[in-house]
């Protein structure tokens, strides 16, 4: 079983009824997958113990609970994004009658998603309003939405080479540039889940970005309207694409007059920027605040804004803050910014300091970022960055070079490359110049 699966062209009710079935025979024998789409899904029985989930539900909990029937048809409908069996019920009745407007706007999407321009004029031609509808699933989304491969069902996140022409197609076709995308009933327990416009979606997936059209999307989006902000009480899509790690749609957004504060300043590297919202006695303006500075000197180090993470370090930030579970220590180490590590080092941040939620170290998160690099780091000075945590006197867990360990993807790596082994006995790698680095 697995959720988010593609619906048929004509599926049958009935398969779906049996699905619920065995979700609840499985679920009663203890099975993991089943145990794990309950833990998602269920209203009453959601939410991860291992976290601070606002909702969260201990492994025994979940595990003496009586499901129904009910409860069963009710996680296959939300596995498909839908709010209830009855809407998931009737969605499926649309699609088998020939002609419907949801079998009309379901081919539309898939449409959009694949770049096939041709097919979606004819069902814009043929059907006019379409444009302004939105999706009978929970999310609620247009069709201009899917555009952004974000935050609608996971098969069709993907972006075409083409999506700013599919973007742009829909565009002239009278699509909102800036509505609301909705999450349904995560609304309710999420309500800080508002303002999503495709302007955040795109800025904020890492499928257009990975298919290079990212710049290209944003770009005729705001050339039709969409603010570059946001709508009011919404995310605001620059700070939304730095936490995603879009770090150069972020930079774009600036670039075309997004509003910056000193965590969005930060975050993008506007130095001068930055040094406006503090007097010159090193202390705050009235217009910035210290979690703004924390969360903004946290982007400065994933995105490797040297110069930023120079001043604010020099204005006496906590090197050991942890605004979102991580220091700036860990994020530049995952990075592999050699020169933002080397900075903190030298304002004594702690190196053995661990994240809030994996229990991490910053040496374990470079090691980490070594193996599998953010996307917007594949050159990252890894070796150097490892040797200066080490010289410091970040521990060295064993596993990372116990034979036993092989099979995993960190102590396999390291040990088939003598640069990083030398890197985990505090060697510095030798610069350019033959010389090791300084």
């Amino acid at each position: 079983m697995n959720g988010n699966q593609k619906l048929p062209t004509r599926p049958r009710l009935a398969q779906y009824k049996r699905q619920a079935k065995d979700l609840l025979k499985a679920f009663k024998s203890g099975d993991p997958d089943a145990m794990r789409w309950v833990r998602r899904y269920h209203p009453r029985l959601s939410g991860r113990p291992d976290t601070n989930d606002r909702n969260k539900v201990t492994d025994s909990t979940l595990r003496r609970a009586k499901l129904s029937i009910a409860d069963g048809q009710f996680i296959i409908a939300r596995q498909h994004q839908f709010e209830n069996w009855r809407r998931f019920e009737r969605h499926i009745e649309e699609l088998n009658q020939e002609g419907s407007w949801v079998s009309q706007f379901e081919a539309a999407v898939d449409a959009i998603v694949t770049g096939d321009i041709t097919t979606l004029k004819r069902l814009l031609r043929g059907n006019p309003e379409m444009i302004r509808a939105r999706s009978t699933r929970e999310h609620r989304a247009t069709l201009l939405h899917y555009v952004g491969a974000n935050a609608v069902e996971a098969y069709r996140q993907k972006t075409p080479k083409n999506a700013a022409k599919v973007a742009e197609v829909l565009l002239k076709a009278g699509a909102e540039v800036d509505a609301d995308l909705d999450y349904g009933p995560r609304r309710k327990r999420y309500p800080e889940r508002s303002g999503s416009t495709t302007l955040g979606l795109v800025a904020t997936s890492c499928h257009p970005a990975v298919a290079g059209v990212q710049i290209p999307l944003l770009d005729i989006l705001l050339k039709y309207g969409a603010s570059v902000d946001g709508i009011p009480g919404g995310w605001n899509p620059l700070i939304a694409a730095l936490h995603n790690g879009r770090g150069a749609a972020a930079a774009y957004l600036a670039k075309r007059g997004a509003r910056l504060d000193l965590e969005g300043a930060a975050g993008v590297g506007r130095l001068d920027v930055v040094k406006s919202f503090f007097n010159k006695d090193g202390s705050l303006k009235a217009n910035a605040t210290k979690a703004q500075m924390e969360a903004g000197l946290m982007w400065a180090c994933e995105y490797g804004r040297a110069s930023v993470v120079d001043f604010l370090l020099k204005q006496g930030v906590d090197v050991g803050a942890q605004p979102h579970g991580e220091t700036g220590l860990h994020w530049a180490s995952y990075a592999g910014h050699a020169k933002v590590v080397k900075a903190f080092l030298k304002s004594k941040a702690p190196v053995d300091i661990k994240d809030k939620r994996f229990g991490g170290t910053p040496l374990g998160w470079a090691l980490y970022g070594w193996c599998a690099p953010p996307p917007e780091s594949s050159h990252g000075d890894y070796y150097e960055v490892v040797a200066r945590l080490v010289a410091a006197g970040a521990t060295v867990e064993s596993e990372w070079l116990a034979e036993s360990n092989r099979g995993l993807p960190i102590p396999q790596k390291v040990r088939a490359d003598g640069r990083m082994v030398a890197a985990l006995r505090g060697e510095m790698p030798r610069s350019r110049n033959g010389g090791a680095a300084l």
